[in-house]
């Protein structure tokens, strides 16, 4: 995997979930052609992945990583296109093309590193942070409910939702495998601890349990995704037509 890093200088905090991530893509991407592969980021401590993988990448502005990574996919289909980004970035500023992308089950996978916090904007709370969060825009704590982001998923219509954590590297890299090759739209949230703002490493090493699904049921995995034992793995599976593969038969009639 020494061919997919790059010599860029890593400016992630030591210990940041984030190095785990990137060895676990490496891993899932290792025995694929790198030339049919471009990775999409946003904006965020996950978008340095762009600067440290030696694959195509583009970066796209804040929330706007998803529409990128629809319009490359839709202009060349034979490409695998992964979008890497984050809680802020798509469960806050870009929450809409997340919904729309998973409701058109747009042939793409999409990793969201997810640290329940904004942490390049130094603790900002987003839309998956615990309530009672504080943060630098809650000093006296978050009173909203955090959104369940496996329950927002399936409800929107992706047909491939998983649950990763972040050292869990093996575990992380067969579930962003078995994502990249689903034919629709490919969910992945990953549990990754932020040791600067909001170090979840204990907490989730006591609750992570790894699940072998996927289960078809809808209601069975959003029953799932609510247990307190956070359990990781594949969550719901479709097979169903991606919107390029209805989109490249309708311009064949």
């Amino acid at each position: 995997m020494d061919n997919l890093t790059l010599k860029t200088t890593n400016t992630w905090c030591p210990g940041c979930g984030n190095f785990f991530i990137f060895n676990a893509l490496k891993k899932a991407i290792a025995k694929k052609k790198k030339e049919n592969i471009v990775l999409v980021t946003g904006i965020g401590c996950h978008a340095k992945m762009a600067d440290y993988i030696n694959i195509n990448s583009f970066y796209g502005l804040h929330g706007r990583a998803i529409p990128v990574a629809q319009g490359i996919k839709a202009g060349n289909n034979n490409l695998s296109v992964i979008c890497s980004s984050g809680d802020g970035d798509s469960f806050n500023e870009g929450i809409s093309h997340l919904i729309h992308a998973a409701k058109r089950n747009n042939n793409i996978t999409v990793i969201i590193h997810d640290n329940h916090n904004f942490a390049l904007t130094v603790k900002q709370f987003t839309s998956t942070s615990p309530k009672g969060f504080k943060g630098s825009s809650t000093p006296y704590g978050s009173i909203e409910d955090p959104i369940n982001p496996i329950e927002l998923m399936i409800a929107s219509g992706a047909t491939f939702v998983a649950r990763g954590y972040a050292p869990k590297v093996d575990h992380l890299a067969d579930i962003i495998d078995k994502a990249i090759e689903h034919n629709g739209f490919s969910f992945v949230q990953v549990l990754q601890p932020c040791v600067a703002w909001f170090n979840t490493y204990q907490d989730y090493n006591k609750r992570v349990t790894e699940y072998y699904g996927p289960s078809n049921d809808k209601a069975k995995a959003i029953e799932l995704a609510y247990e307190e034992k956070l359990p990781i793995g594949v969550f719901y599976k479709k097979n169903k037509p991606s919107f390029e593969d209805l989109l490249l038969d309708k311009n064949a009639k």
